[in-house]
C-alpha cells in the first residue's frame, strides 16, 4: 500500500512543481513553482501574497501538484492534495537556500534592484503547506 510520503517524497527532489489551483467556477489554473520540504508528509512552497493561487487556496484547499520544467511542462504522477498558509518564513527560506542557492540569490537580488527602481515596497510573501489528501475524501478533480 502506498502511503502520503511516498506519494509526496519524490516531488521534494524535483526543482519545480506544477500546482493548480481551482477557481470558484472550478476550472484548473496550474503555475510552476519551487518547491522545498523538511517532511516527506509535506511540501512547502513560497509565493506572493498577493497572488491568484493564495486567493484561491484560501477558498478553495484542493490543489493537485505534479513534477515540471520551469516553463511547467509536467511530468509523473499528479498527487491530490490540500494546501493551507502557514507562517513558516525562516524555515522555507533556509530550506529554499539550501536547494536553489545562487539562483535565489539571485532573484532576490534582482527583484531587489526592480523594486529599488520603481520605488516599490518588497512584496509580501506567502507560505503555503501542501499534504496529501486522506484517501477517502478526494474530490473529483
Amino acid at each position: 500500500m502506498e502511503t502520503a510520503a511516498s506519494r509526496l517524497a519524490p516531488l521534494a527532489d524535483e526543482r519545480y512543481v506544477s500546482i493548480t489551483t481551482f477557481r470558484r467556477d472550478g476550472t484548473a489554473a496550474s503555475t510552476p513553482v519551487w518547491v522545498v520540504s523538511d517532511d516527506p508528509h509535506r511540501l512547502l512552497i513560497a509565493t506572493g501574497a498577493d497572488t491568484w493561487k493564495v486567493r484561491r487556496i484560501k477558498h478553495d484547499p484542493h490543489v493537485r501538484v505534479v513534477g515540471c520544467s520551469a516553463r511547467g511542462a509536467t511530468h509523473g504522477v499528479a498527487v491530490q492534495a490540500i494546501a493551507r498558509l502557514v507562517e513558516e518564513e525562516p524555515l522555507v527560506r533556509r530550506l529554499q537556500l539550501e536547494k536553489y542557492g545562487w539562483q535565489m540569490r539571485l532573484v532576490e537580488a534582482t527583484g531587489a534592484l526592480v523594486r529599488r527602481i520603481r520605488r516599490r515596497p518588497a512584496e509580501q510573501a506567502a507560505f503555503i503547506e501542501v499534504t496529501e489528501e486522506p484517501r477517502g475524501s478526494s474530490s473529483a478533480r
